[in-house]
């Protein structure tokens, strides 16, 4: 009897698994809140010099602010007020003729900026003048968080596997909560950017722990269901986060406010169940026998639990060597391994950063950053019902590979579109965030079982390492704009080709039982 037959026994998808998933659903609120996060803390509003040090108690001072302005700081060419110059003395001529003020002295603020706090109350560009010469840092916050997380990713995919899920989880949400307030009562940048670096760590490991304890609960049958249905909540909150934002625009409250569901979620953690079958993969049948007690209790199968016992359930998955502790470096050993390996890293890469390339541009297609930010949720819940669709009907590797060419292509394509036609931009973005969103939600189901269990959370801490490699450049790669306004898009289009190109070489795993060992993957399957 294999494990898959044990779990259809006790009801694979029954009363026990809802509660799971529900009990997960609280920290999962945290991942795109905080990953998406920088749009709004690290907003660049409106700004310009801070022109008081010109003030000469005299004419200036009887001004208009409109012309204080005017006599203060020169215009760009687009009509817009510099944001980064000004004069340095009242230029008063301006008021009468404005035409020559390309021809005036100007020096860089001298006593900082004035910022619209029209749309953000303040932001961490706002709290520490990231701007001007300055404005690399801001984008850098980013590159950190997401460093923090690729850092998490290889941390807790070994920890997981090497000390269980339940605990492990339980870590995730202390050290994201702990460095989430952290990060919101920081007065100094350099100590705020450290507390983002590990809110990242932490929330990494609620990422990847949290996908796998599901889906080892979950019958062969309703795996796809589970797995779609888990990427829900991701999108729901992505469309509440900029709803969040517009009423808590004071960046401080709003990180606090994001973090705070990870408080309850402490609080749920004791209902939540170890995984059965890393129980049984690393000798600890007792543990998982009572675990999958409890499974048939709530799902009112209990009269099969009270014929399987112990010794019989160490049978129902061969372990190779109980002792034997895994490690990344097994992902390399053997030649299916490591070819998994090979292909699922550039695919993860692929899929997160073009994913992130599009939702932390959302500034740039011209309209209400608010706004985008939920038509870019809302995109997504449609990308579900087709992910839902063609995993079962197409295949996994089809529809990885599918959904990261459209979303190349469409990256392309948005190339051409000029930048006035917002409407027209913000519209094929969308239609580009919706592939990428159904491809990021088909790598975690289409990974989690091409990975063994012995591995699994290794090599979905592996996977999620690369892919957050591919966020972190992501930001970086933003900068390749001072070169060539399209570069960056004609990366992120390249990136998602190759990796698309990368998932058609990978197996399918349509209706196949989850492979339990090194061994089960090696075997021509």
């Amino acid at each position: 009897m294999k494990f898959d037959s044990v779990l259809a026994e006790v009801n694979g998808f029954g009363r026990f698994q809802k509660r799971n998933i529900l009990l997960l659903v609280l920290p999962r609120m945290t991942l795109p809140f905080h990953f998406l996060l920088n749009n709004f803390i690290a907003a660049i509003p409106p700004h310009h010099c801070d022109i008081s040090s010109l003030d000469d108690d005299g004419l200036f001072g009887n001004l208009s602010l409109k012309d204080r302005l005017h006599v203060s700081v020169p215009m760009q060419e687009d009509g817009t007020l510099s944001a980064c110059q000004m004069f340095a003395e009242p230029q008063y001529q301006l008021l009468f003729n404005s035409s020559n003020s390309t021809n005036q002295p100007t020096v860089p603020c001298q006593d900082g900026w004035i910022y619209d706090t029209s749309t953000f109350k303040s932001t961490v560009v706002t709290e520490w003048d990231l701007v001007c010469d300055k404005r690399h840092m801001n984008r850098a916050t980013a590159t950190i968080f997401f460093m923090g997380v690729m850092t998490g990713a290889a941390v807790f995919g070994y920890l997981s596997d090497r000390f269980g899920r339940r605990r492990m989880i339980l870590l995730s949400y202390v050290m994201t909560a702990l460095f989430g307030f952290a990060s919101a009562f920081s007065y100094d940048f350099s100590v705020f950017v450290a507390m983002r670096f590990f809110t990242g760590l932490g929330i990494s490991g609620i990422s990847i722990i949290s996908t796998v304890l599901c889906i080892e609960w979950v019958d062969i049958k309703h795996r796809t269901a589970v797995g779609v249905l888990m990427s829900v909540d991701w999108s729901v909150c992505t469309s509440l986060l900029p709803i969040v934002a517009y009423f808590v625009n004071d960046w401080r409250y709003l990180m606090a406010t994001v973090t705070s569901p990870l408080v309850i979620a402490m609080i749920c953690w004791r209902w939540l169940p170890e995984s059965a079958r890393w129980l049984i993969s690393n000798g600890k049948v007792h543990s998982a026998h009572f675990y999958l007690t409890k499974c048939a209790e709530l799902n009112r199968r209990k009269e099969f639990m009270a014929e399987l016992t112990p010794e019989m359930l160490s049978k129902v998955i061969v372990v190779e060597n109980e002792n034997r502790k895994y490690s990344y470096l097994d992902l390399w050993k053997t030649p299916r391994m490591r070819r998994l390996a090979l292909l699922t890293g550039i695919t993860w890469f692929g899929v997160a950063c073009t994913y992130y390339g599009i939702s932390l541009n959302v500034a740039g297609f011209g309209l209400n950053i608010y706004l985008t930010q939920f038509i870019y949720g809302v995109i997504e819940l449609p990308a579900k019902a087709f992910v839902y669709f063609t995993v079962n009907k197409i295949g996994r590797r089809l529809s990885q590979a599918g959904t990261l060419i459209l979303t190349g292509l469409l990256i392309l394509c948005n190339m051409f579109i000029p930048p006035d036609k917002g409407i027209f931009r913000t519209a094929v973005g969308a239609l580009g965030k919706m592939f990428s969103e159904s491809s990021f939600t088909t790598v975690f189901l289409y990974t989690t079982e091409l990975y063994p269990t012995v591995m699994r959370q290794n090599g979905l801490g592996y996977c999620s390492f690369m892919a957050r490699t591919g966020v972190s450049v992501s930001p970086l790669i933003m900068f390749l704009e001072d070169v060539w306004p399209n570069l960056p898009h004609t990366v992120f289009a390249l990136v998602a080709l190759t990796s698309g190109l990368s998932a058609s070489l990978l197996p399918e795993t349509r209706n196949i039982r989850l492979p339990e060992t090194i061994e089960d993957v090696e075997q021509t399957r």
